[in-house]
């Protein structure tokens, strides 16, 4: 708790977990079937390290890998590992009903009503505050451009239904405003 604490933090902060956490709540809510315990450990520690270095995703699985050993078994230490791994792309296989439900969470964001997504929006460049605009700008539209090539941004069936129209909607308009 004491990481999404740290205030240099701009949205991966405690408000993004908990939104992430509500919406593992209403994907399993909608029938979304998933190992409650290894994903739920994985929506905590998938941005425990988050310093807009490439390599967070694999110190925060590093990091659980390190302190969940004895709280839980071996091989929900090691999903929850994978899972946080799987966070680096949100490309989880469709048969993989937990990489589906955090990456689905964790993407949520992308679907918020304008007002929210613009603050998440402005928060991720919070994060991002050290570099120049037209270097943010460059890598942001890199970004979202890989988002919404993806077939499909969301994989359980509730937010592919609930969803991907408005995420897409979303991004799609970040992306013109980073354009101009």
């Amino acid at each position: 708790m004491a990481a999404y604490a740290d205030p240099k933090r701009g949205y991966h902060d405690v408000q993004h977990l908990t939104e992430v956490v509500e919406r593992l709540d209403e994907l399993a809510a909608a029938g979304a079937a998933f190992d409650e315990v290894a994903v739920l450990l994985a929506a905590w520690f998938h941005d425990a390290v988050y310093d807009g270095e490439r390599d967070a995703e694999e110190r925060s699985a590093a990091w659980a890998e390190h302190a969940l050993p004895g709280l839980v078994d071996a091989a929900t230490v090691a999903e929850v590992a994978r899972l946080v791994r799987l966070t680096e792309s949100h490309r989880p296989d469709d048969a993989d009903a937990n990489g589906c439900a955090l990456s689905d969470a964790d993407l949520g964001i992308l679907a918020a009503p304008q007002d929210r997504y613009d603050a998440y929006a402005a928060a991720v460049r919070a994060e991002y505050g050290h570099l120049t605009d037209e270097v943010f700008t460059a890598g942001r539209a890199d970004v979202l451009r890989d988002l919404v090539a993806k077939p499909r941004l969301f994989h359980t069936a509730y937010a592919a239904a609930h969803w991907e129209q408005p995420a897409r909607s979303n991004v799609e308009r970040e992306l013109s405003a980073l354009a101009s």
